[in-house]
């Protein structure tokens, strides 16, 4: 009999579920959507659309004082790369690598 050890996915970083609107660049269109879930190495986004992967991408999101220790909101900018698309929750979701990332205080 042949058994299976379940998978641990292993992530590269801690990754928050924090639900924030975003607005994502890529090459042919604009986009809006929110988060599902942030690292510093990438990001989990709720689109209603379906973006390629190995596509580079940049998206804008404001992220809440308290998260970034400031006194008012923080907006991100990042660039990054279309990892892959997954169905989440009903959701079409686009998980994307985080290769550059930029702040600007509101």
């Amino acid at each position: 009999m042949i058994t299976s050890t379940p998978v641990t996915e292993l992530r590269s970083a801690v990754r928050f579920p924090l639900h924030l609107p975003v607005s994502v660049r890529s090459a042919d269109a604009e986009h809006t959507g929110e988060t599902a879930d942030i690292s510093a190495a990438g990001a989990l986004l709720a689109l209603n659309a379906e973006l390629t992967p190995g596509s580079t991408i940049e998206f804008t999101l404001k992220m809440p004082a308290e998260v970034m220790g400031e006194a008012g909101k923080v907006q991100v900018r990042c660039v990054g790369r279309v990892v892959r698309t997954i169905e989440d929750h009903g959701r079409r979701c686009t998980a994307a690598i985080i290769d550059e990332y930029h702040f600007e205080k509101l």
